[in-house]
């Protein structure tokens, strides 16, 4: 074997990419001083495209399929060259293959919160995140305008280009759409399907990609505006919110008379602040009637009003209903000094006709042995 057969032997006879691996983009085929054999075999698999570049500049491109690499299918690269004519000898080109195949599981989300106009809450942020696939469809301008002279060139390196961009559209479509924020979660198909769309518009020409799938998996908004929007859920499955304060109310009444540490004066301040809650939300309310009727007039106030002199202190006034509430567990005995308007001083409220009643009879004497 001669020294020119021995040289050839070492040249490049077969150029192939075997891809194990699920986000590389762009791969060059290694090669001593980028010496390609004539009529050496080309193996371009599905899924891939393998582009040959001379001094910089992109010559022919192959789909899958399996060449021998001659004159005839190397058109672009016989011109740039000078071949006339056909040749039998090694010559020079750098081989990059290049991935056409879908990338998956691509994700991509909003850096910073997007400030939102939304017609409920006024101006809100929102957050927002999902996933993408990726494909490239024009290899010739990949490799113009992001490889470069890269020899692997990971869908990492152009995803945070492209999650820029992703986010800048989500921005212009959502802001544009008037959903509000409690309805853009029944919407995210449609708002994926058009953010997809805005972004595909701005790669596709200039960097030669394509996104075949995008999809917005969650839009948050911050922590005070979930806690609005929780309460204004529990406010509608309240419905009736005066009749849902006078429920609460009556439920605490009997508690508050039964607590020794607050006795009738936290009774009493109690179920003032309730009564002054409930009139107020049922004037901003409308009254809790159905929508447009007029609110309801507030409850006639008590003619009789109650005084009790408990440690040497007159507490009150306390509405009747109060006063049964502290008879009842314990509070107001026979003995304790009462007191209301048009008596002429304290008394026992066991001689005050309108309470008597109220206190169980006294057992009999005892009878003599």
């Amino acid at each position: 074997m001669g020294l020119i057969d021995k040289l050839r032997a070492e040249l490049i006879d077969i150029i192939e990419w075997i891809d194990d691996s699920e986000h590389t983009l762009v791969w060059r085929f290694p090669r001593y001083r980028n010496q390609i054999k004539y009529g050496a075999q080309l193996i371009v698999r599905p899924g891939q495209s393998a582009v040959f570049v001379h001094q910089g500049r992109i010559a022919d491109v192959f789909g899958p399929g399996h060449y021998r690499l001659e004159t005839k299918n190397l058109p672009v690269l016989s011109t740039l060259m000078g071949w006339m004519h056909g040749f039998d000898s090694p010559f020079k080109a750098e081989v990059y293959f290049v991935s056409t195949r879908q990338l998956t599981d691509l994700k991509w989300g909003t850096s910073n919160p997007v400030p939102l106009r939304d017609a409920d809450f006024g101006p809100v942020r929102v957050r927002a995140f999902g996933t993408y696939t990726l494909r490239a469809i024009d290899p010739g301008r990949l490799l113009s305008e992001l490889v470069g002279t890269d020899g692997v060139y990971e869908a990492e390196e152009i995803s945070a280009l492209l999650r820029s961009i992703i986010s800048m559209a989500f921005a212009d479509v959502v802001a544009s759409s008037g959903i509000s924020v409690l309805d853009l979660a029944q919407n995210y198909g449609e708002l994926s399907e058009t953010v997809r769309r805005a972004v595909v518009e701005r790669i596709d020409d200039e960097y030669g990609l394509e996104l075949p799938q995008l999809y917005i998996v969650n839009v948050s908004v911050p922590a005070e505006v979930e806690r609005a929007l929780d309460a204004r859920a529990s406010m509608t499955a309240i419905g009736n919110l005066g009749a849902f304060q006078a429920y609460q109310m009556g439920n605490a009444m009997p508690e508050a008379a039964a607590n020794p540490a607050g006795g009738l004066a936290g009774a009493g301040v109690g179920l003032g602040m309730g009564l002054a809650m409930t009139n107020s939300m049922q004037g901003m309310m409308g009254g809790g009637g159905p929508q447009g009727a007029p609110p309801q007039a507030p409850p006639p106030l008590p003619t009789v009003t109650w005084h009790v002199a408990e440690n040497g202190e007159a507490l009150g006034p306390f509405t009747p209903a109060q006063m049964a509430q502290a008879i009842a567990g314990g509070r107001v005995t026979r003995a304790s000094l009462v007191w209301c308007a048009g008596m002429d001083g304290w008394h026992p409220a066991g001689d005050v006709e309108a309470l008597a009643g109220q206190f169980a009879p006294p057992p009999p004497p005892v009878p003599e042995g």
